[in-house]
């Protein structure tokens, strides 16, 4: 595993480290003397462990801005004392006053105390390897934890039957691609999608067949559509498509021609049956009003995808602004 140090301390501070501390970092170690660069530096790229120089103006708030962020707090802190006058009373006062200035370093946010002296420098060298060895295991820890999350999340949001994005995932994207739009002044619409009759399959044929139509629809799908569409099931047969980047009109476009890409092909269940299946498809676009969350616009579509089921099935409807109030645009 690569090693991503910082250190927040001077050029002589930074000569003063263990070889084996600048061979362990993926990138030469840079001094970065002001507690600003070093904010914007640990936000831009987090490393695995800080080396902060104690005498350097900022380290002791470098340490309890560090404590204070929670998203950090894999990052290992080593605060190393070099400040003369905290070097003469430790001399003077012993291990007792040594442990106070020890917790008293814990307490402010380091994770580590250790005195840099030049007649300990070999123990001193020992300790921070020793810490750079916690640190290193500290991150592959977190690192470890992050890949069993997204396994998990991964798990949570898709949907077992089709390996499409589920219904709690289209949650949590619609208000993400919605602020997005919204941010970079783009358009976004969505569409809702239908098996037209679908029960109807599920008494002829049995459930097992009726999945195994719905596996090789989303197949389809997920083929035809383009890099910026997102297809989530919804729920049962109901399909869900976020359409980034797409006008109304451009949605009823890819609304017509998913229409009838499943529709010009019977699907081949097994080698003796094929089923034909169309899909209706209800269109809507965001607009100015329409909540963060996206429930208008999703009820917008879900109207209508019931229109075009009640015109007859096997057809797309969008929703136009042609006049103050709403109306209903086909394609058939």
């Amino acid at each position: 595993m690569n090693m991503k140090i910082l250190v927040f301390g001077s050029y002589d501070f930074i000569k003063k480290l263990p070889d084996q501390i600048h061979e362990s970092a993926t990138d030469n170690l840079v001094a970065i003397t002001d507690f600003h660069q070093a904010v914007a530096q640990i936000q831009t790229a987090s490393p695995d462990v800080i080396f902060v120089q104690a005498s350097l103006n900022g380290s002791i708030e470098l340490c309890g801005w560090l404590k204070e962020q929670t998203q950090l707090s894999c990052i290992h802190c080593i605060l190393v004392e070099d400040r003369p006058h905290q070097l003469v009373q430790r001399s003077e006062n012993g291990w007792e006053w040594d442990l106070d200035m020890t917790t008293a370093a814990l307490h402010q946010g380091a994770d580590a105390y250790i005195w840099q002296v030049q007649t300990e420098e070999t123990a001193t060298h020992h300790l921070m390897l020793g810490q750079l060895t916690v640190g290193l295991r500290k991150a592959q820890k977190y690192r470890d934890l992050l890949e069993k999350n997204h396994i998990l999340s991964a798990i949570a949001l898709a949907d077992s039957l089709t390996d499409l994005n589920n219904r709690r995932a289209l949650e949590w994207e619609l208000p993400r691609q919605i602020t997005k739009a919204r941010n970079q002044n783009i358009p976004m619409s969505l569409l809702i999608l239908d098996v037209d009759y679908f029960k109807r399959v599920n008494d002829q044929y049995g459930h097992l067949v009726g999945d195994r139509l719905l596996q090789l629809l989303c197949t389809r799908l997920r083929h035809n559509l383009r890099s910026q569409d997102t297809p989530f099931r919804y729920g049962g047969e109901e399909f869900v498509v976020l359409l980034a980047h797409t006008t109304g009109e451009e949605a009823l476009i890819v609304g017509e021609r998913l229409k009838r890409i499943v529709g010009e092909q019977p699907f081949g269940i097994n080698s003796k049956l094929t089923i034909d299946i169309t899909i209706s498809l209800g269109v809507a676009s965001l607009e100015n009003d329409d909540d963060e969350q996206g429930m208008s616009l999703l009820h917008r579509a879900d109207q209508c995808l019931l229109a075009a089921k009640k015109s007859g099935r096997n057809r797309v409807m969008g929703w136009h602004h042609l006049s103050p109030s709403p109306t209903l645009e086909a394609v058939s």
